[in-house]
């Protein structure tokens, strides 16, 4: 045998001892495991077969794939989160090409919605979207956690009930007020809706455990850990800035004008499948959902999803 493969030899001789293992077993099972795939990696063929249409409506299956490619790219934004949320020691360089990845994947997302707007026939989505209700976007729970990991959760709370919430306010108060609740509320009433109660029945208490968990490890709280003179560094402050816009406003405003053309085309009832006041709940300028309020001036905080 070659000296390189006597040093692996002592390298997997290290490894299995830590764990109390033996070598000659992992290696007697190397002998009988067949050579990886690319379709076995990647397990292609259960990805195909998770795209189940409620209609015979072709255009159904773009609106399915999107959607789930979307929520793909989610759990891709929340795995970077968490490696710098779960960083004890954070390093600026670190943070920072973590904070690009994270801005890349939703720079991605909102340059998607061509896919959406001009890539159904209205006619067909206007028949299928029928079949949803009362489903929603708004039920995406990743996209709630990418919300509660990147900022402080006063920023999530419905600006009109701020004041009256601080960080020893009951996480499930807080719940109650987060800018999403009024969506799903009826306005004259003051009940929760189907497509609300639903959303809570399967994720509230994962939602309030989550809350609790990035309280003092979010990316704003990461950003604070950093050297001062890093956080004024103009080149990371504007990476942040991007990263607030293009979640808050850029990918909002893409996803609101294509739901806006089909929604407003002429067709249904113009009401969202779940229910919901989905112009205010969508547009930024209403519910001004901001994660770094602290780096932006007063006049762009005022004027937050205005030229919109």
């Amino acid at each position: 045998m070659t000296t390189e493969t006597n040093q692996l030899l002592e390298q997997l001789e290290q490894k299995f001892d830590a764990i109390n293992q033996k070598t000659d077993t992992h290696l007697e099972g190397l002998l009988w495991s067949k050579p990886i795939t690319y379709w076995d990696y990647i397990q292609t063929d259960a990805l195909l077969n998770l795209q189940t249409q409620r209609t015979i409506l072709p255009d159904e299956m773009v609106f399915i794939m999107y959607h789930q490619v979307n929520e793909l790219l989610f759990k891709m934004i929340l795995w970077e989160i968490k490696q710098v949320c779960y960083s004890e020691t954070i390093k600026t360089k670190f943070f920072a090409e973590r904070l690009t990845r994270i801005s890349r994947y939703f720079d991605m997302l909102t340059t998607s919605f061509d896919i959406m707007g001009d890539g159904m026939e209205v006619e067909q989505y206007m028949k299928f979207r029928n079949t949803l209700t009362p489903a929603s976007g708004f039920q995406s729970a990743q996209y709630r956690m990418i919300e509660f990991a990147s900022t402080d959760l006063i920023n999530l709370i419905d600006y009109r009930f701020r004041a009256t919430i601080d960080r020893n306010t009951p996480y499930s108060h807080a719940f109650e007020h987060l800018y999403w609740q009024a969506a799903g509320k009826d306005y004259h009433t003051g009940e929760k809706s189907f497509l609300i109660l639903e959303f809570e029945r399967k994720y509230k208490d994962e939602f309030l455990r989550f809350m609790e968990e990035y309280n003092t490890i979010n990316i704003w709280q990461k950003f604070k850990q950093l050297p001062l003179e890093d956080q004024k560094n103009t080149d990371l402050v504007a990476a942040m800035r991007h990263y607030d816009k293009t979640v808050n406003i850029t990918w909002v405003m893409g996803h609101l004008n294509a739901a806006k053309k089909y929604i407003e085309s002429g067709h249904g009832s113009g009401e969202a499948t779940g229910g919901s006041d989905w112009k205010k709940y969508m547009h930024p300028k209403y519910q001004r959902r901001i994660f770094f309020p602290e780096l932006w001036s007063e006049e762009e905080l005022k004027n937050w999803g205005e030229d919109c």
